[in-house]
C-alpha cells in the first residue's frame, strides 16, 4: 500500500484519520493562509487544500499527500480561527442563534513518474447554534478552546453544547470529512477494508 503523508499538526485529524486504520505520518505544512480578493468560501478552502497538498509533495515526493482546510461560513462571510479574546467573542456572538455552514476542502496528491495527480473536493454541512449568554461564551473563552479553531469554536470539546443540530457530516465539522476522505483515499490505491 502506499505510503500516505497528513499534511498538517492537527491533532483532531489525526485522531479521525486514526479512526478509519489508516497508517500516514503527518508534517505541518507553512504555507499563506490569506483569502484572496472576491474569493468565495469554498474556493477559498479548496485552493488550500491543493496548495497544502502540493507543498507535502514537495517536502516528501516519494508518498501521497492527504491535506485539508476546514472553515466556518455565516451569511457568506468566513470566519477563520480567532487572533485575540476579543475577536473569539465577537465570533461567538455572531454565531449565537444563528445558522452557519462549516466548509472542509481536501486534497490528496501524488508524484506518479514525474507527473502531479491531485484530487480535491469540498464538503459542507449546516450547524444551528443555541442562544448563548453572555455568561457562555465568557466562560467557553476562558476554557482556552476557541483560540485555534475556525469560527472559534470546536464542536468536539465544550462547544458540543452550543450545537443544537448539524445537517451533513459530523467529523466534517471537526475538521475531515471521513466518507469523502475514505472514497478519495481508495482512489489514490489505499485499502481501506481487509
Amino acid at each position: 500500500m502506499p505510503e500516505l503523508l497528513l499534511a498538517s499538526a492537527s491533532s483532531r485529524r489525526k485522531e479521525l484519520l486514526e479512526l478509519i486504520d489508516v497508517e500516514f505520518s503527518s508534517q505541518a505544512m507553512d504555507i499563506d493562509e490569506s483569502v484572496h480578493p472576491e474569493e468565495l468560501p469554498a474556493a477559498y478552502v479548496e485552493r488550500l487544500a491543493r496548495e497544502k497538498a502540493q507543498a507535502g509533495l514537495l517536502a516528501q515526493p516519494e508518498k501521497i499527500v492527504l491535506a485539508a482546510d476546514t472553515t466556518v461560513v455565516l451569511e457568506g462571510q468566513i470566519l477563520g480561527k480567532p487572533e485575540s479574546e476579543v475577536q473569539a467573542r465577537s465570533m461567538l456572538q455572531q454565531l449565537s442563534g444563528s445558522r452557519h455552514q462549516v466548509l472542509t476542502g481536501i486534497a490528496l496528491a501524488s508524484q506518479m513518474a514525474g507527473r502531479l495527480k491531485i484530487e480535491s473536493q469540498v464538503v459542507s454541512t449546516e450547524v444551528l447554534f443555541a442562544t448563548l449568554s453572555e455568561q457562555q461564551i465568557e466562560a467557553y473563552i476562558h476554557t482556552g478552546e476557541p483560540m485555534d479553531k475556525a469560527g472559534a469554536y470546536g464542536i468536539q470539546g465544550k462547544a458540543a453544547l452550543f450545537v443544537e443540530r448539524i445537517e451533513g457530516s459530523y467529523s466534517n465539522v471537526v475538521g475531515l470529512p471521513l466518507a469523502e476522505t475514505g472514497k478519495l483515499l481508495e482512489r489514490f490505491g489505499f485499502s481501506l477494508w481487509p
